[in-house]
C-alpha cells in the first residue's frame, strides 16, 4: 500500500500549495424547464497531423484515467482495512484517503504536475472532469449504494479499447466567450456558404430556406478530405475611440470566425504547436436539415463538446471520431413525430404491457373501462420470419468472423498453440511413410499452458496482423447496430396511448435460464423505448411489483391460477376464462393501481374493476385473448442450452409439454428472481455425484423429485 493514501507527505522547508477559492459571483444553474439534448457531429481527421494529435490525446487522457483507477483501487482497500477509523468517523477517513470528488481532482493534478509529457497534450480542465467522472462511475457506486441497496464492485483499471469518451468542461453562461476544452467555431450560415452545392438554387441563402427544400434535394459539396478551416487574422475594430478619436481594436482569434463549423482545442498546457482543428461533416441532404436547424442554429444554446470515438474499420487509424454537443432545448422531433405523439395523447385509454423472453403483449382498454366509450386492443410484438432470416445470417456472418479472427490469431502465434488430433495423425503418416515433416502454417491445438491450464504467454501480448484488427473492428461495429424498440415503441404508444403499467422485473435474472435468446428480441430493450416514448407523448409508464400484484397467477375473477413457467396459457376453473398467459396478464396490468407512482410496492390489483371489465368486454376479451401458444412462446421444461446441466442430465432440449419430466430435472427459475439452485453442482448441492467430506456443511434445502413450483411473478 502506498503510503500517499496514508498521509499526504510535505515538507517542512516548503509552502503549502495554494488553491484559487470559490467563485463570489452568482453560480449559473440550468433551469428546471431548460432541457437537454445531444446531437453527434462527425468529425474529419483524413489530416495525418491532426490525426496524429488527436490519438496522442486520448493516449495520454487514457494514461490519467489509468492512474486515477488504480489511485482509487488502492484507496478503496485501505479504506476497508481500516475498520477501526471506519467505524469511528466514516467521512473522516474518506477525507483522510482522498476518497472524495475534491481528492480525486487533486490527485488528478499531481500525475499532470508529475509527468514531462501530458502538460504538452492535455489541460487541467480536461483531467478535472476525468477524474470526476471516474469518482461518478468507480468510487461513489461502491462506497454509496443506490435506491435499491446495491453496490457495485471495486474499482478496476479498464481496457484501452473501451475507452471512448473524453468529457470536456461545459462553456461558461455567466462569461462571454469562455470555452475551457473543446469549442465550437463557426457558423451554420458559414457552414452553408462554405460548402454550398453546385446545384442549390441562387434564391436558396439561409439555413431555414435549405430546411424548407423538399427531401432529395442536395443542399452541400464536401469534399472527401476537408480542409480544416484558417485562424482569423488582422484587427478587428472594438467599437471604442481612443482620446484622439482613433477606433481601437484588437487581434483577431477563433470568436471571429464566421466560415465553416469546426471543433478547435487549444492544445496542452505546455504546449507549443498550433491549436488542435477538427472540421465537422455535416448531412448533405435537405431531409436531416430542419434536425440540423434545431440544434445549430443558435450558437447561444450551445452548452458542451464530449470528443468521442467509434471502432470503424473504413475510418483512418481504425476509429471514427465524433463530437457531442450538448444543447440547451428540447429534443427534436419531426412534424410527423408531433402529430403522432398528440393524437397518443389524446387517446383515453390504459393499457398494461407484459414482457416475455420472445415476445412483448400488450392490452389496452378504455380510461373509463365503458365500451360505449371504445373497444379492448391487444398487441403481441414478437419476431417475425423475415426477423429470424436476418438474425440467423448475421449470427451466420458472426461465427465465421470469429473463426478467422481465431484462426489469423493461431497463424500470427504459432509457437502458442499445439497441433490439433489431425495434424498429429498426418503428422505421424507421414513419419511411418517416410517422409519429411511439413510446418503446419496455422496449428488447431489447444494453446500452451501449465498443468493449472493458465496459457504461458497472455492474450494482450499476441502479435496481431493488420487483418485480425480489421475483422475485429467489423465485429465490435456488427454488435454495436441499434435495435428496432424505437420503432416498436412508437407503434404500440400510437395504438394504445400513453398511460401504461407493466410488472416491474428484473431482466438480469432471465439470462440465467435463457442467455443468449434474449439478444435476439431484447424485452427489457423494447420496454425502456415504451417508457420512454410515453413519457414524451405526456402520460406515463408505471412499473408494478410482482410480489403484490402476482398477475401471472390470478384471473379476472379474483381466483388464483397455479401455473408454472411452461404452462403458457390461462385456465380458469372458476369463471372459465381460456387465454393466452402473457395476454391475461396484460390485460390485469390495466387495472393495477399504484399509492406511490415511484414505489412500485405500493401497486395493487383492483379485482373488483377487473371483474366488471371481464363482464362488459367479454366478446373483446375472446377475440384478443388466443386459447392457443403464440410462436416462440413455450420455453421447455428443465434447464436450456444457456444454462448448466446436472450430472446425470442429459443434455439437449427438455421434455414435451405434455409429458411428465424426469426426477431431477429441477426447480422453475422464478420470472423475476434468481433461481435458488446453483448453476454448477458443487460440494454440498442435492443432486451431485461427487461424494462430499465428512467436515463438508450440509447440503443446501432442496426437495428431489419437484418438478413444478408456484410462481408468484
Amino acid at each position: 500500500m502506498r503510503t500517499e493514501l496514508l498521509e499526504a507527505v510535505t515538507a517542512s522547508d516548503v509552502p503549502a500549495r495554494r488553491f484559487r477559492g470559490k467563485n463570489k459571483g452568482k453560480r449559473w444553474t440550468r433551469g428546471e424547464d431548460t432541457e437537454l439534448a445531444v446531437i453527434r457531429l462527425p468529425l474529419d481527421v483524413h489530416d495525418h497531423g491532426t490525426r496524429h494529435r488527436t490519438e496522442q490525446l486520448y493516449s495520454a487522457m487514457w494514461s490519467v484515467k489509468r492512474a486515477l483507477q488504480r489511485d482509487a483501487r488502492d484507496a478503496v482497500a485501505a479504506y476497508w482495512a481500516g475498520d477501526v477509523r471506519r467505524e469511528t468517523d466514516a467521512k473522516a477517513w474518506r477525507l483522510k484517503l482522498g476518497l472524495s470528488r475534491e481528492g480525486m481532482e487533486r490527485r488528478a493534478y499531481r500525475h499532470m504536475e508529475d509527468s514531462k509529457h501530458l502538460g504538452h497534450h492535455v489541460t487541467k480542465a480536461l483531467v478535472m472532469h476525468q477524474a470526476d467522472e471516474v469518482f461518478e462511475t468507480s468510487v461513489s457506486r461502491h462506497l454509496f449504494p443506490d435506491s435499491s441497496g446495491r453496490r457495485h464492485g471495486r474499482p478496476e483499471v479498464g481496457r484501452w479499447w473501451d475507452y471512448t469518451r473524453i468529457p470536456g468542461r461545459a462553456r461558461s453562461h455567466t462569461t462571454a466567450r469562455k470555452w475551457e476544452t473543446f469549442r465550437l467555431h463557426g457558423t451554420f450560415s458559414g457552414h452553408l456558404d462554405t460548402y454550398r452545392h453546385r446545384d442549390l438554387a441562387p434564391t436558396v441563402t439561409t439555413p431555414e430556406q435549405a430546411a424548407a427544400l423538399p427531401p432529395g434535394a442536395r443542399v452541400l459539396e464536401q469534399p472527401g478530405r476537408m480542409p480544416a478551416p484558417s485562424r482569423p487574422s488582422g484587427r478587428i475594430e472594438t467599437g471604442e475611440v481612443t482620446a484622439t478619436g482613433k477606433p481601437k481594436t484588437r487581434a483577431a482569434t477563433w470568436w471571429d470566425h464566421t466560415g465553416a463549423l469546426a471543433v478547435v482545442f487549444t492544445g496542452g498546457a505546455e504546449s507549443n504547436r498550433s491549436d488542435v482543428v477538427l472540421p465537422l461533416r455535416l448531412p448533405s441532404g435537405s431531409g436531416r436539415w430542419p434536425r440540423l436547424l434545431h440544434f445549430l442554429n443558435d450558437p447561444e444554446t450551445w452548452h458542451k463538446i464530449d470528443l468521442v470515438r467509434r471502432r470503424d474499420a473504413s475510418a483512418p487509424g481504425g476509429w471514427a471520431y465524433e463530437a457531442h454537443l450538448m444543447v440547451l432545448c428540447d429534443g427534436y422531433a419531426s412534424p410527423a413525430t408531433r402529430a403522432r405523439r398528440a393524437a397518443a395523447a389524446g387517446l383515453e385509454r390504459a393499457g398494461g404491457v407484459d414482457g416475455n423472453v420472445s415476445n412483448v403483449s400488450v392490452v389496452s382498454f378504455p380510461a373509463t373501462f365503458d365500451p360505449a366509450y371504445g373497444d379492448v386492443e391487444a398487441t403481441r410484438v414478437a419476431l417475425t420470419d423475415e426477423e429470424l432470416a436476418a438474425l440467423a445470417k448475421a449470427r451466420r456472418k458472426e461465427r465465421g468472423r470469429k473463426h478467422a479472427l481465431d484462426r489469423s490469431r493461431r497463424a500470427s502465434n504459432p509457437g502458442q498453440y499445439g497441433p490439433s488430433k489431425r495434424q498429429q495423425a498426418r503428422t505421424a503418416r507421414r513419419q511411418d511413410a517416410g517422409l519429411p515433416a511439413r510446418t503446419v502454417p496455422v496449428p488447431g491445438g489447444a494453446r500452451a499452458a501449465n498443468k493449472a491450464g493458465v496459457p504461458k504467454q497472455a492474450y494482450r501480448r499476441d502479435a496481431l496482423s493488420a487483418g485480425y484488427r480489421l475483422n475485429r473492428a467489423r465485429l465490435a461495429a456488427a454488435a454495436a447496430k441499434d435495435h428496432r424498440a424505437r420503432r416498436i415503441a412508437e407503434d404500440i404508444v400510437a395504438a394504445h396511448g400513453a398511460n401504461l403499467t407493466v410488472e416491474d422485473c428484473d431482466i438480469r435474472t432471465w439470462y440465467r435460464r435463457w442467455g443468449k435468446a434474449l439478444q435476439a428480441t431484447t424485452p427489457g430493450r423494447v420496454i425502456t423505448a415504451i417508457g420512454r416514448e410515453c413519457e414524451k407523448t405526456g402520460g406515463w409508464m408505471l412499473r408494478a411489483s410482482t410480489f403484490t400484484t402476482k398477475l401471472s397467477q390470478t384471473c379476472f375473477c379474483g381466483e388464483t391460477v397455479t401455473k408454472t413457467l411452461a404452462d403458457r396459457i390461462h385456465t380458469c376453473t372458476g369463471c372459465g376464462v381460456v387465454g393466452d398467459r402473457d395476454m391475461v396478464s396484460a390485460a390485469l396490468a390495466a387495472h393495477v393501481g399504484l399509492a406511490d407512482p415511484h414505489d412500485s410496492s405500493t401497486a395493487r390489483l383492483n379485482t373488483v374493476q377487473a371483474r366488471n371489465t371481464q363482464i362488459l368486454f367479454h366478446e373483446g376479451l375472446q377475440e384478443a385473448l388466443p386459447s392457443q401458444p403464440q410462436h416462440g412462446a413455450r420455453p421447455t421444461r428443465g434447464r436450456t442450452h444457456a444454462a448448466a446441466h446436472k450430472p446425470g442430465h442429459p443434455v439437449g432440449r427438455g421434455p414435451l409439454l405434455d409429458k411428465t419430466p424426469p426426477t431431477g430435472t429441477g426447480q422453475t427459475p422464478n420470472e423475476t428472481r434468481p433461481a435458488n439452485e446453483r448453476h454448477k453442482a458443487h460440494v454440498g448441492t442435492a443432486g451431485s455425484t461427487d461424494r462430499c467430506h465428512p467436515c463438508a456443511p450440509g447440503p443446501c434445502r432442496h426437495r428431489a423429485g419437484i418438478t413444478a413450483l408456484r410462481d408468484d411473478s
